[in-house]
Parts: structure tokens; C-alpha cells; sequence
């Protein structure tokens, strides 16, 4: 039952190869999901997911002695963290940078009509799109006044009345 405290607090990688790691991983897969399709995300947006994933991944590699100490994986994490933090600071003190950081929502429905082209861009399933219709009450398409698929994977619809 001996403890070893240099290798629970003293890094075996720099600290600065660490925060180097983590911000190519950070960056390389925030971009890969913000282009992937949106209705993949559920509930959660691509980077809230993201995060969630990788401090997850972080925690328990310094948990589990894959870097060997507890401060490299605090080290990971709190680099993910900022950069999450910048994402969002970036986003939302620069507008001209919310297009690049944040996807649009897409128009799926306007004027009771489907929006063939949007439809295609998401890989989404008329049947998909209908089961959304109905978890807000709504029966039909021509009652839609605009449904639209928004950045962070939520539904959105306005009905005519």
C-alpha cells in the first residue's frame, strides 16, 4: 500500500506539450462536428458534446495513470475548458466569426412545403422530419408556416394560426 506522490502530482509530458495536445484534439474535432449534420447531435449541441466527451476522456486518463499523474489530466482538462470558453467568447463578441463557430439553422419547411434541398443537405428522412411534426403537435405539413432545424440540432416549428 505505498504511494508514490511524485507520480501522482509530477508530470512525465510537459505541461506545454499537454496543452498543445489538447488544443489540436480540442480544435480537430470541434471542426469535424461542426460540419457533421446536425440531427446527429440530438439534444446536445456538437460542442457541448464534444466537451462532455473529451474532459470525460481527460478525467480518466489521469485517473487511470495513462499519463502517469493527476496533473496532467487537470492540465487536459482545463485546456479543453478554455477553449471552450473562447469558442463561445469569440462567438458571441465577434459576429462576423458566428457563421464560422455556429451553424445556421436550416429552413426544412416554409409555407406548408417541404425544402427538398435542406432536406438532402442533412440526410433527413421525410418520416424523421414528419415524427418531429408530430412531437409538437402538429399533423401535417401544410398546417407549417416554417420548421426549421436549428444549429444546435433542436426543432423548431410555426404553425399557421
Amino acid at each position: 500500500m505505498q504511494i508514490s506522490w511524485s507520480d501522482v502530482f509530477l508530470p512525465n509530458l510537459g505541461i506545454a506539450e499537454i496543452i498543445v495536445r489538447g488544443t489540436l484534439m480540442y480544435l480537430g474535432l470541434f471542426f469535424v462536428l461542426r460540419f457533421m449534420a446536425r440531427r446527429q447531435a440530438g439534444h446536445f449541441g456538437p460542442a457541448d458534446l464534444l466537451v462532455i466527451v473529451l474532459i470525460a476522456d481527460a478525467a480518466q486518463n489521469g485517473l487511470g495513470k495513462e499519463y502517469q499523474s493527476v496533473t496532467e489530466g487537470l492540465v487536459l482538462v482545463a485546456t479543453i475548458v478554455t477553449w471552450e470558453y473562447v469558442i463561445d467568447w469569440l462567438t458571441y463578441r465577434y459576429a462576423v466569426l458566428r457563421p464560422i463557430l455556429r451553424p445556421p439553422s436550416l429552413t426544412v419547411i416554409k409555407d406548408g412545403r417541404i425544402v427538398d434541398e435542406a432536406m438532402r443537405k442533412e440526410l433527413l428522412l421525410t418520416e424523421e422530419l414528419l415524427s418531429q411534426l408530430r412531437q409538437h403537435q402538429i399533423e401535417k405539413v401544410e398546417d407549417v408556416k416554417l420548421a426549421r432545424l436549428e444549429g444546435d440540432g433542436q426543432f423548431s416549428a410555426i404553425r399557421y394560426d
